[in-house]
């Protein structure tokens, strides 16, 4: 069995060594970008020997500009399919020809065209933006840089507002550990410790100013986080608990210690961890003042509007749909419908 390569390299070289020569010989002053973006456990760098065992290729994402790909785009598909070799690296070859508007549109449904708004943020998927910005570009003719660029990660109030959101889905459930478990329903403490658990990661994934991946490596990708090894043992400890009291603790100290990186960064001022008993119940949860002293910060009209109607955070909160890129039209008319009044001033 050869050794195994990893997918980015492994396309790096095939535009090195075939994709970018064949171009080079046959459209000398074409203008291209070359890339690998879009799903894939190699776009993420988290691939491994198993990964090659379905829809596994040597593969590069063409991009043309709008002009070029209406005129030239069929002769270099054609042009590349006649040139390539069949297998390189042991592996498939294949190549797509894109401009860049028109992949960001079939990705995200977004049209580069246009000021991104707050509501357009709120309805890309996290592991939507983060697979049009991972992978690796190989060469850069068109603009594709300035794209992932534009598209790295939230504006800075859209960034608030989503932490906002990720603390109020967490402290108002996590007296229910204990109040499941105080009731001899460790089962259901366990699967609210788990979601609790699930949702402080989500957290150190904003507070890092990274997307979030797909739940098939979501807690890779966690664990790479600076903050990762700090908030791992908490968490593991909330997951594998055997007791709700077991689980209470974990939890508290988990948020603590996330507490603790938000003071890290200074985007207010610090603030203290509070261990409160909500409505004096023997349950104890941890809290501190962010939400509010984040809100404070918050210029953006249409952020702020659709923080006082949809206090929820971005489409990836509606767990009960499966997003697709179709559906984000209709996910758009609810956002734009909540921020209307920030126009109007209603």
């Amino acid at each position: 069995m050869s050794r195994f390569v990893p997918g980015i390299d492994l396309c790096r070289r095939l535009y090195d060594e075939q994709v970018g020569p064949v171009l080079a010989g046959s459209f000398p002053s074409l203008r291209h970008s070359a890339a690998l973006l879009g799903r894939g456990s190699e776009v993420l760098g988290f691939d491994d020997e198993t990964s090659t065992d379905h829809d596994w290729a040597a593969r590069v994402l063409l991009f043309l500009t709008d002009e070029d790909e209406a005129t030239l785009g069929a002769e270099v598909t054609q042009r590349l399919d006649e040139a390539l070799p069949p297998t390189f690296g042991g592996h498939p070859v294949r190549h797509e020809v894109h401009t860049v508007r028109g992949f960001v549109q079939q990705q995200l449904a977004l049209d580069l065209d246009r000021e991104v708004r707050a509501v357009d943020w709120l309805t890309m998927p996290e592991n939507s933006l983060r697979s049009v910005t991972a992978g690796a570009v190989f060469h850069d003719e068109v603009g594709l840089g300035a794209v992932r660029e534009r598209l790295s990660y939230y504006p800075r109030d859209v960034w608030f507002y989503l932490m906002i959101t990720g603390w109020w889905r967490v402290h108002p459930e996590a007296n229910l550990v204990g109040r499941t478990g105080s009731v001899g329903d460790e089962l259901g403490s366990a699967v609210l410790g788990t979601r609790l658990a699930k949702d402080l990661m989500r957290l150190a994934f904003l507070m890092e100013r990274e997307y979030a991946p797909y739940d098939k490596w979501f807690g890779t990708a966690f664990a790479r986080l600076g903050c990762g090894p700090a908030l791992t043992p908490y968490l593991n400890a909330v997951v594998h608990a055997r007791s709700w009291q077991e689980r209470e603790d974990a939890l508290v100290g988990a948020t603590t210690a996330l507490v603790d990186v938000h003071n890290r960064l200074g985007l207010t001022a610090p603030v203290a961890v509070e261990v409160v008993q909500m409505w004096d119940r023997p349950f104890r949860v941890a809290w501190a003042e962010i939400p509010e002293l984040l809100h404070a910060q918050i210029d953006d009209q249409e952020v702020l509007q659709i923080s006082g109607k949809w206090p929820l955070g971005p489409v990836d909160q509606l767990r009960e749909l499966t997003w697709a890129v179709r559906r984000r039209p209709a996910f758009l008319r609810i956002f734009s419908d909540l921020a209307d009044g920030a126009a109007t001033g209603q």
